[in-house]
């Protein structure tokens, strides 16, 4: 039997858990941050709340018996991923990330790069006026200071400190490259704020930039912890736990 820990929300760790949770000799346990107050839950057995950081998910894995440990937490989830390889560290429990190839920009597109929301608030200005600002709820602060109109897209309201001029969207991908089209049009958008989330739930706000000639400004994924292994695919992540399992075999 191998027991499995899911950490994340995503949309490959509900495909993850979706096929295993009935796979013979395989207890798969999903861990939710509970963040969003409608989460897409995934089947199976499912968690919600944070385990007291690094050591304390340390002690949740040896008291479970965990015996494999998939990160498939959102890209900027750089705490929590943290604190995974730091448990797996501590208790020897094996850790795969399953992180999504991230965004590349192609022809036509007007990209800029940034390492940090705050160094994109500083582009801002030079850039446009009204901002479509799809970084998330609780990325807003970077923002807060600014004299410009934004747009704010989130699953759930966000909190202050906000920009003072900013009208919020409440919605859920996948969206559409139409419906991304129009409400560029509506809002009179002229410039684009992102994080490389990857993936296509979200990717049409970028065809829509790119068909709309408007600047797009794209915040890099933080990078893995050393020694961290990450596979790209659901598909890829099964063969890791097939042979874990093999592993798991072989040490009984």
């Amino acid at each position: 039997m191998i027991r499995l820990l899911i950490l994340g929300g995503t949309s490959e760790a509900r495909r993850l858990a979706a096929a295993l949770v009935d796979a013979p000799g395989m207890e798969v346990v999903s861990s939710l941050a509970g963040r969003v107050r409608a989460p897409s839950l995934p089947p199976g057995a499912v968690r919600i709340g944070g385990f007291g950081g690094a050591e304390g998910l340390a002690q949740w894995l040896r008291d479970k018996g965990i015996d494999a440990v998939v990160d498939a937490t959102h890209p900027f989830a750089s705490r929590m991923t943290a604190n995974a390889a730091a448990a797996s560290a501590a208790t020897g429990v094996p850790l795969r990330v399953l992180r999504r190839p991230g965004w590349t920009a192609g022809p036509g597109d007007e990209w800029r790069w940034v390492d940090s929301l705050s160094e994109a608030a500083a582009l801002l200005p030079s850039l446009g006026s009204r901002v479509f600002l799809t970084t998330g709820r609780q990325d807003l602060a970077a923002f807060a200071q600014l004299d410009l109109w934004f747009l704010v897209r989130s699953v759930d309201p966000p909190q202050p400190p906000a920009p003072a001029r900013m009208q919020v969207l409440l919605d859920r991908g996948p969206f559409s490259i139409d419906g991304e089209r129009a409400l560029l049009h509506e809002h009179r958008i002229d410039v684009l704020v992102t994080k490389d989330s990857g993936g296509i739930m979200t990717a049409a706000k970028l065809t829509a930039a790119r068909d709309a000639g408007i600047p797009v400004v794209v915040q890099r994924r933080p990078p893995l912890p050393a020694g961290v292994t990450a596979v790209p695919t659901v598909d890829e992540a099964l063969t890791w736990l097939r042979e874990s399992r093999g592993d798991a075999g072989q040490r009984e």
